[in-house]
């Protein structure tokens, strides 16, 4: 251990409850301690060890029996703060209906046209959203299958809509 003068003075300092911060005392002397020489092998690896212990994250498993992972998925239409945890303030709640983020799965393609027919029949044009709703297929899926089955209308007045091509259209209209 060695103790020396030769540092820049400090002082302590305490603070109150009231807020006030005051002087306790000033730093006299300095101590160094240093392992002996033939121990510092034995320090250093001792010191590595430790940083290695706590460096290593504690991680326990555990079965959850009788459990369908409903506490682990989050629930449609309600979304959470990042910063904390769901509180009666950040609880958002979504309209009824599912959301932009939820994926969908496709159908087969077959019973897909069937029900976009069946649908073109009760009403000659939809826009793309109405479609994705109403046949609950993901969007691009949808589109490959309307740029085969029907023209995209840019102008007029049933712009952005979809109808059906002629040759698919029933001659009764």
């Amino acid at each position: 251990m060695d103790m020396s003068k030769a540092f820049v003075p400090m002082s302590v300092f305490s603070d109150s409850t009231q807020g006030k911060v005051s002087v306790e005392g000033k730093i006299v002397n300095k101590f160094d301690m240093k392992p002996h020489d033939q121990n510092l092998e034995v320090y250093g690896k001792l010191c590595r060890e430790r940083t290695k212990k706590y460096m290593v994250k504690n991680r326990q498993i555990q079965v959850i029996g009788n459990d369908n992972g409903a506490r682990m998925r989050p629930m449609p239409g309600i979304t959470f703060s990042v910063s904390s945890g769901p509180t009666k303030d950040n609880i958002k709640k979504k309209p009824q209906g599912r959301g932009t983020d939820t994926k969908r799965t496709r159908g087969n393609r077959g019973e897909v046209e069937e029900s976009l027919f069946k649908k073109f029949e009760k009403q000659s044009n939809w826009s793309l959203r109405n479609l994705v709703q109403e046949t609950d297929q993901p969007e691009q899926f949808l589109k490959d299958i309307l740029k085969d089955l029907c023209v995209y209308n840019n102008k007029g007045t049933n712009q952005g809509t979809y109808e059906l091509k002629p040759e698919y259209r029933k001659t009764g209209d």
